[in-house]
């Protein structure tokens, strides 16, 4: 009896210490300890595998979840649905979606050799040094980054993070408005998100992502049909907020409802700037 002990207990310290050691799987991990945090972004694809094979090359895990086709990073979730989109990300109010890396350089160099085009010149050339690599040097936030352009359209900005404790994890969104300010208020009344700045730019945060604001010389447009459809939130008590974003004056394009094949909450509405928007409340058990 006392060997068969001493062995569960050599058992119960190495379980101990593979767990302290061993990443965590790819989840929302934010929205374990957030009542509203980043949950997923929706995108629309004409070529599902192309697009599978892009987010996994940027450390993204593959996973099942009804019959989406879904690629999991720390704090979000890429839906993918089959379907061609009206126009890629820029021009749109969601300009970009980011994601943050310890190291960036051996990430573009490889999404790069496997024909992913790297536009940062197009992007940010105009205000920033870009390397022979496609890195550029933002003295704001005293960091490397990069734009890729994924296979349906959309932007990617890939940012190191040399402080991080992943390779890979969710960063921000970025969002073009005629009205930042008004904007930035918006999501810090509706989803309690905290005000604040990122390199100089208006921003606010949310379990898992930041929210950044950046002025647009002209109005953007709605992203529903978009390469990225819609974002989404996970909500830690999804009828309760719903209702209280009814009572705000939000109207839903698609009330609270139980989805009970997939063990999820969802509910759908519309910022005044057109971002299609999806709450969820279960997603943070994929």
């Amino acid at each position: 009896m006392t060997d068969k002990m001493t062995l569960m207990r050599k058992i119960t310290a190495l379980l101990i210490m593979l767990a302290a050691t061993t990443p965590a799987s790819a989840q929302l991990i934010a929205a374990k300890t957030n009542a509203v945090a980043m949950g997923h972004h929706h995108l629309l694809v004409e070529d599902v595998s192309k697009n599978v094979a892009f987010w996994k090359s940027l450390g993204g895990e593959s996973v099942a979840f009804g019959d989406y086709d879904v690629i999991r990073f720390p704090n979000v979730l890429i839906f993918l649905r089959e379907q061609k989109p009206t126009d890629g990300s820029a021009g749109a109010v969601v300009n970009h979606i980011g994601l943050q890396f310890k190291e960036l350089r051996p990430v573009v160099k490889k999404v790069a050799a496997a024909g992913t085009p790297v536009i940062s010149t197009e992007v940010v050339g105009a205000t920033m040094k870009v390397d022979d690599d496609g890195l550029a040097w933002n003295e704001g936030a005293g960091a490397f980054l990069a734009f890729v352009r994924a296979p349906n359209g959309t932007r990617v900005e890939l940012y190191e993070n040399e402080s991080a404790t992943r390779p890979v994890a969710n960063h921000h969104i970025h969002f073009y408005s005629t009205e930042v300010d008004a904007m930035k208020a918006w999501y810090v009344d509706k989803l309690g998100a905290a005000p604040g700045q990122r390199s100089g730019m208006e921003a606010a945060d949310v379990g898992g992502v930041n929210l950044t604001f950046s002025p647009a010389d002209a109005k953007t447009a709605a992203t529903k049909g978009r390469a990225i459809d819609h974002i989404g939130f996970e909500v830690d008590g999804l009828e309760a907020l719903c209702k209280k974003l009814e009572a705000s004056g939000v109207e839903f394009d698609r009330p609270y409802e139980k989805i009970e094949s997939l063990g999820v909450a969802v509910a759908f509405f519309t910022d005044p700037w057109g971002t299609y928007i999806e709450l969820t409340e279960g997603l943070d058990g994929l």
